[in-house]
């Protein structure tokens, strides 16, 4: 059995970063993805070096890809045959792009986003038979009720979002529109269920209904429909239901989503600081 980890760092231009959605950004500080850009460039050696430790503990490889050649390759097809894809967006296709080229040579693979800090070394591929499927986290418990959804209570990246956006995708496809919030910060696959998956074989068509989509549906108020984008996570629960494919959910150990809370739980083996609280990582690690 052949696996590997993997991980993801593009630093995206300051002029790239989308920071146009008015919900993210907060009167006197400076835009959300400015702050994540620094904390990710100013934590980088930590953040290689805690992924190739787990990687190294568990015995399989572990391959960093960053802005290169084959990024910008890329990006620049993506942009020619998709303009209105943001940096943000074709950085997000990009990681399952990526999954899906390890997929020719390893039988097993785990994402990890950049972000994502191991606090210990129980071993992924022990723990996850991923024969039985895809292990990913969902974020079902963040989705707000549609009465609730209003021009402010969200952005283009909440769970509520992907989780209307992709009903809308899935009733254009005359299939049930019940789908999950899938977070693609950690991603465990076989390439047998990569294959079943079938994420890009469609690509030009789902992206173009998604398009159709946002620009007007009779399924959705304007209210909602403001939120519909292009985003990865969106089309990953789509794929999921259209092609039936097994998937395990992963617990808080191995996904904990580390926000606001201030703290970290003893038991988290796979902590995701999207709050970029890394100090706090750090010094768990220490402990």
């Amino acid at each position: 059995m052949k696996r590997v980890v993997y991980s993801l760092y593009i630093d995206i231009p300051k002029e790239d970063l989308d920071i146009f959605d008015k919900n993210l950004l907060k009167d006197g500080a400076p835009p959300t993805n400015y702050i994540t850009k620094q904390q990710l460039k100013t934590h980088y050696d930590d953040l290689v070096a805690s992924k190739q430790t787990y990687a190294l503990a568990m015995g399989v490889e572990f391959k960093m890809f960053e802005y290169d050649l084959n990024f910008m390759n890329y990006q620049k097809q993506m942009q020619s045959k998709y303009p209105y894809l943001t940096a943000y967006n074709i950085v997000n296709f990009y990681k399952i792009h990526l999954l899906y080229e390890l997929s020719k040579e390893y039988d097993e693979v785990l994402y990890l986003d950049f972000d994502v800090v191991p606090m210990k070394y129980d071993n992924f591929f022990e723990h996850w038979d991923l024969s039985k499927g895809i292990a990913v986290l969902n974020n079902n418990d963040r989705r707000t009720l549609i009465e609730n959804v209003s021009d402010t209570s969200q952005t283009i990246r909440s769970p509520s979002s992907k989780y209307f956006n992709a009903q809308a995708m899935l009733f254009e496809k005359g299939l049930s529109s019940e789908n999950d919030v899938i977070n693609t910060g950690i991603i465990g696959a076989s390439a047998k269920h990569l294959k079943d998956l079938k994420y890009f074989d469609d690509f030009d068509n789902d992206l173009k209904l998604m398009c159709d989509l946002k620009d007007g549906s009779g399924i959705f108020p304007e209210k909602v429909l403001q939120y519909f984008g292009w985003d990865n996570e969106t089309l990953f629960a789509v794929k999921l239901k259209e092609h039936k494919v097994p998937v395990q959910w992963l617990d808080d150990k191995w996904h904990y989503f580390f926000a606001d809370q201030g703290f970290i739980p003893e038991e988290t083996i796979l902590c995701h600081a999207i709050c970029k609280n890394f100090d706090l990582c750090w010094r768990r690690l220490n402990d």
